[in-house]
């Protein structure tokens, strides 16, 4: 597999904290790499290590196999959570400007810019300055900026901050379609839900260690633990109910199913087959639905960290 970026043994500390102990990761190209962890986990340590603002007291950060230098920040697009724009400048002005700082000509950066200011719907903003807009706008901006270069590594750090539904959608779709055309994205986030519609890899750090990681996919199944969602259309749910769990962990749903069935989830213990329980609930009455709960990145997130104490 190849890896657009490799952080191999990173070590930080800042005094007496250690920030990172010893942490790997290896991002595979074209992928966005989902980097999970509580507040205070070493994420924005590892993030400003990669971006060289900072340097590991240990370790090695490789970008496309070749050990990092200066000269590869202009392959590097970083959305920093705290946004760093100037609100007094005109937003063209501005774009320009930073446009130039990573390498631009003056003339590709602003007819650049005019396609992404279409594509975004910010056609009326050139001359406008940056106090003037909303923060989701300035947001915008800020997503802008990050891309136009056309980096191989893009790096976004809650990119969804400040934005309504509508305009975080409209980012997401942006960020998969820059990775369906060939750019390897590293996704910082706090929303679960949005590193289960877009990531392809995830690690999770916590307390400065690695304490999880790979295809999301394969975490996922991993962490599956013989949960199953039923409804089961029965005469009197309490016997049910009692009679199930003679044989399995039953959670009745506090709702009712629309067809006035019985909703619950199950966990069937390692002894006990899933034809078994089957044949139990269909001696119940009309089994309706029956699926296995995969459990979530969020209750991934959660029962890792919490096990890890």
């Amino acid at each position: 597999m190849e890896y657009a970026l490799e952080a191999l043994n990173i070590s930080k500390s800042y005094g007496n904290f250690t920030a990172l102990n010893q942490v790997t990761i290896q991002v595979p190209k074209g992928s966005i790499y989902g980097l999970l962890g509580p507040n205070g986990a070493g994420k924005t340590s590892l993030i400003r290590i990669i971006n060289q603002i900072t340097a590991p007291d240990s370790g090695m950060v490789k970008l496309n196999t070749e050990p990092l230098e200066p000269r590869h920040i202009s392959h590097i697009g970083y959305m920093p959570e705290e946004r760093g724009l100037y609100k007094s400048m005109k937003v063209g002005e501005q774009c320009i400007y930073l446009a130039r700082l990573k390498g631009m000509g003056k003339a590709e950066a602003k007819e650049k810019l005019l396609y992404w200011f279409e594509r975004l719907g910010m056609q009326g903003w050139w001359n406008k300055k940056l106090q003037e807009l909303s923060k989701g706008m300035a947001q915008k901006v800020q997503f802008i900026v990050t891309v136009l270069h056309e980096p191989d590594l893009l790096i976004f750090d809650e990119p969804f901050s400040g934005f309504d539904p509508v305009n975080a959608d409209l980012i997401k779709d942006e960020i998969l379609r820059l990775r369906d055309q060939g750019a390897t994205i590293i996704f910082s986030t706090h929303r679960m839900e949005s590193v289960e519609e877009m990531c392809d890899y995830i690690a999770l750090i916590n307390k400065s260690k690695v304490v999880l990681q790979g295809k999301l996919n394969d975490v996922r199944q991993r962490y599956r633990n013989r949960t199953y969602a039923v409804s089961l259309i029965c005469d009197t749910r309490e016997a049910a109910i009692r009679e199930l769990e003679k044989t399995v962990s039953v959670v009745p749903a506090e709702f009712k199913g629309l067809d006035n069935s019985t909703d619950m989830t199950i966990q069937i213990p390692e002894d006990i087959s899933v034809p078994q329980v089957l044949q139990q609930l269909t001696s119940l009455g009309e089994l309706t639905h029956f699926s296995e709960v995969i459990p979530s990145v969020n209750q991934i997130f959660i029962q890792t960290v919490r096990q890890d104490g």
